[in-house]
């Protein structure tokens, strides 16, 4: 279980939905609903571009936090109430991923159970399945629920480094659980015979992106016997890369925040998610089985010539796009993103 202490501001607002339909992540192909609990994780991810996203959501003024803020959690403890009204109210019933946007295994939903309650409140009623998508350990707690519902529920804790590297992870996750310990969780869902999936998201260049480290986490993938496998490069807008690149460099890891630097410029941003596709799709070729691939793919910041060579093999990419006027799955409008490789390395590409 994760032990690093949660934000330091821990904030409390109320959401509007339970279950919602999500036709982005269906689109994704994980799942065709959505629960939340909030707007603000805790786990502090500094590549993590959710509070940009939902930036206009009137929580973060409510809670006196900026959304470009760091050091605070807005969680709502209220959401296994509404999963459950929802849950018997939905009759439509299919797959339902826990969580969308925020972590219900995070520090600050750890306090509240909201993973377990929304849980227990969603297998209560027949015909709905769950894929759990966290980066903490303390799902582990919650297994001996998982176990009375093993054919409901896809157990996935996002990996986002081989082992080796976790260390380096931790300075970008700073609250979250470590890989070594993600991985290791993993295992033990297997162990139990729990469905599993990968999630491979977001890997860093310079930290999970070479090609012996995509074959050490496809083989991961392989042992645990993960049902698909899902694959996403980091997301260059906002300053995400820019707050990786710091982190790395205040800590002293100068290749590693060399390699964050490159990619804020638009042309190697292109090159590093055109041969990340190539080594994940040569690697679940190899060790896995392609079909199983599932590479989330916004192509809108890709260079014309990198999209044409991976037009020529896409097998396993999912093409993404979001239609003007689509919705969040909080009922919050999604803005166009400031700051597009935002930084002085970029000024050549705005």
């Amino acid at each position: 279980m994760n032990t690093t202490a949660p934000a330091t501001r821990i904030h409390q607002c109320t959401l509007k939905s339970g279950i919602t339909r999500t036709l982005e992540f269906e689109k994704k192909k994980l799942a065709s609903f959505a629960v939340n609990c909030g707007i603000a994780c805790g786990h502090e991810c500094a590549y993590c571009s959710t509070k940009a996203l939902l930036r206009m959501h009137k929580g973060f003024k409510e809670c006196g936090e900026s959304p470009f803020g760091s050091g605070f959690a807005i969680v709502d403890p209220g959401t296994p109430e509404r999963v459950a009204r929802d849950a018997k109210k939905i009759r439509n019933r299919s797959l339902i991923q826990l969580c969308t946007v925020v972590d219900a295994w995070a520090p600050e939903a750890q306090q509240h159970q909201i993973g377990r309650r929304c849980l227990q409140a969603i297998l209560a009623e027949p015909g709905w399945s769950v894929r759990i998508l966290t980066k903490n350990t303390a799902v582990r707690n919650d297994f001996d629920l998982i176990e009375a519902h093993k054919d409901r529920v896809l157990v996935g804790l996002s990996i986002t480094s081989t082992p080796e590297k976790a260390d380096v992870m931790q300075i970008i996750e700073p609250n979250a659980s470590s890989n070594r310990d993600r991985v290791l969780a993993m295992k033990e869902a297997a162990a139990r015979g729990f469905r599993t999936y990968a999630m491979f998201c977001p890997l860093l260049p310079g930290i999970a992106d070479s090609p012996n480290q995509i074959d050490q986490l496809v083989k991961l993938a392989v042992e645990f016997g993960a049902e698909e496998v899902f694959v996403e490069p980091v997301n260059p807008r906002g300053a995400g890369l820019r707050l990786c690149q710091e982190a790395l460099e205040s800590h002293g890891l100068a290749t590693e925040a060399a390699a964050i630097a490159t990619i804020r410029n638009k042309k190697h941003w292109s090159g590093y998610v055109a041969d990340l596709i190539t080594n994940v799709q040569r690697a679940m070729r190899q060790h896995s089985d392609i079909s199983k691939l599932r590479f989330l793919l916004y192509p809108s910041n890709l260079l014309p010539e990198h999209v044409e060579a991976i037009k020529k093999d896409d097998a396993g990419v999912i093409w993404l796009g979001k239609p003007a006027g689509e919705s969040s799955d909080l009922q919050q409008p999604i803005l166009p993103m400031p700051g597009l490789f935002e930084g002085k390395a970029n000024a050549e590409t705005q």
